[in-house]
């Protein structure tokens, strides 16, 4: 079958148009904030807008049809696409002259991990900065899917982009058509984040302040207006809060939030990935708050351990942040916990194995996927004392597949393979071990902060050029469930059939 080339360059294009569109609201900040930036990032969007325009004009003969082939080359290539262009605002106006590090920063946006070069943030333009965290936006929920609502203008059906792009191992339809499926998701992903923004202005925060934090929660991105991140407003728990409300609400699967808002809480309350994703987050908050607690090294004092309310109050504040942080991939920083104890940094480090729920804008595993693996580990017993006996694993009282289980447990063994080579290849650039293994664990399931070098205080500038290439292949390999980029890389997908 030959391969449909002239519809994937014409989405590219429409890629760029929406890009560009985006870098004006940019733009529009800047000159708003009248931060010196305008011009350049006014330059970078018409530059993009017309890379859009003149791959959509001639390519607009092509045949409208996507096939399955043809989505995971969009989805990856899209991702690309998107990256590439994204540098030219932090190039063109100087706020990131280098082209490693620009597309550092811009691919750890889009991938929504958060992970940054920028020694002192609070020095760059405004419209720089809130250009960062629109990165963050777009990712987040997926501009794929955002095309999906404007792709039955150009008469073409989405599904195959949407199967590729939408986080998780399923993709829950809320509607029989994919097109008002992708605009519900973005209505609640849109409404969610003007909320968090009037609730985190009411709480103190500079309207910059919050509607970029917002962005930057609802996308469980991370990137902060503040060097500290969110630690700069320990003083003002309240604020804290808001964000853990809604880094909560982001690392849950927004078909939960649609039935919600329907009035069905029920079908929340019997999901079984939900019950386990809450479960978790309150067991692993009362173990890091009690090991914070009893610490008697631990004081007001302590840096990264600032006392507000008391102690037993910062405790819980600060470990429920860093765990719904973490878990959710969201990547702000209250406190650097690799500075608590051994014990919690690795605990910490455990928990970048985790994600969110599958239909989340989180990265990592995800709830789901261990569930399923678990439960297929311990029906293994039943197995085997039972060889005869078909003893399917069940999920939400419904028989799950064998080719989903199967499907999943490579996706196990695939993605701790990645973790181990990505791990082995920042060694042999120059990480010392923490750093290695934590940049690695960080980058592919799209966390952020790491350990050692790369920990919650410091950021990613020191890494040698070559350890940047390479963290951002692992960014966009996790942020797009690793099948979709790693098939790319298989000689037979190639072929034509």
């Amino acid at each position: 079958m030959r391969l449909n080339s002239r519809i994937i360059f014409h989405l590219m294009g429409l890629l760029l148009l929406c890009n560009g569109g985006f870098m004006l609201l940019a733009a529009l900040v800047s000159g708003i904030y009248e931060d010196g930036a305008t011009l350049s990032i006014t330059l970078a969007s018409v530059a993009t807008m017309f890379a859009g325009v003149f791959a959509m004009y001639y390519t607009r003969g092509h045949r409208k049809e996507v096939k399955q082939k043809e989505g995971y080359i969009i989805v990856t290539f899209g991702w690309l696409v998107m990256s590439i262009s994204g540098t030219l605002p932090y190039i063109f106006s100087g706020a990131v002259p280098d082209i490693t590090n620009a597309f550092f920063e811009t691919v750890s946006g889009y991938t929504t991990t958060g992970a940054s070069i920028m020694d002192d943030i609070e020095s760059m333009p405004e419209g720089i900065l809130f250009w960062r965290s629109l990165t963050h936006w777009i990712g987040g929920m997926g501009i794929i899917v955002l095309a999906i609502a404007i792709l039955p203008l150009l008469g073409i059906g989405g599904m195959q982009l949407f199967s590729a792009e939408a986080p998780g191992p399923s993709a829950d339809k809320l509607h029989p058509r994919i097109t008002d499926t992708a605009k519900r998701l973005w209505l609640i992903y849109l409404g969610y984040t003007i909320a968090e923004t009037i609730l985190l202005k009411l709480a103190g925060m500079s309207f910059f302040d919050a509607i970029n934090h917002a962005l930057a929660t609802l996308s469980t991105g991370g990137f902060s207006t503040k060097n500290a991140s969110i630690a700069y407003w320990n003083d003002q728990p309240l604020i804290q809060y808001i964000i853990i409300v809604f880094m909560f609400l982001a690392g849950s699967n927004f078909v939960m939030s649609y039935f919600a808002f329907k009035g069905k809480v029920q079908r929340i309350l019997k999901d079984e990935e939900w019950k386990y994703y809450s479960l978790a987050i309150v067991i692993f908050s009362i173990v890091v708050a009690g090991v914070i607690y009893f610490q008697a090294n631990i004081t007001q004092e302590t840096p990264g351990y600032p006392m507000v309310l008391g102690k037993a109050e910062s405790s819980f504040r600060h470990a429920t942040f860093q765990v719904i942080s973490v878990i959710t991939t969201t990547g702000f920083v209250s406190a650097d916990f690799t500075q608590w104890t051994p014990f919690l940094t690795i605990f910490f480090f455990g928990l970048f194995f985790m994600g969110g729920s599958a239909g989340s804008t989180s990265g990592g595993i995800k709830i789901m996927r261990h569930l399923l693996i678990i439960k297929n580990g311990l029906l293994e017993f039943k197995r085997t004392l039972h060889s005869n006996a078909i003893i399917p694993v069940r999920y939400n009282n419904k028989t799950v597949k064998e080719k989903i289980v199967y499907n999943i447990i490579g996706f196990f063994v695939l993605y701790m393979l990645l973790f181990i080579i990505g791990a082995l290849v920042l060694g042999m650039l120059g990480l010392d071990f923490e750093s290695a293994v934590g940049g690695a664990a960080s980058s592919l399931g799209n966390v952020g902060p790491a350990l050692g070098s790369l920990n919650p205080v410091s950021n990613f500038n020191s890494l040698p050029a070559l350890a940047k290439w390479w963290c951002g292949f692992l960014m966009l390999a996790g942020r797009l469930e690793l099948f979709t980029v790693l098939i790319l890389l298989n000689p037979y997908f190639w072929k034509r059939t």
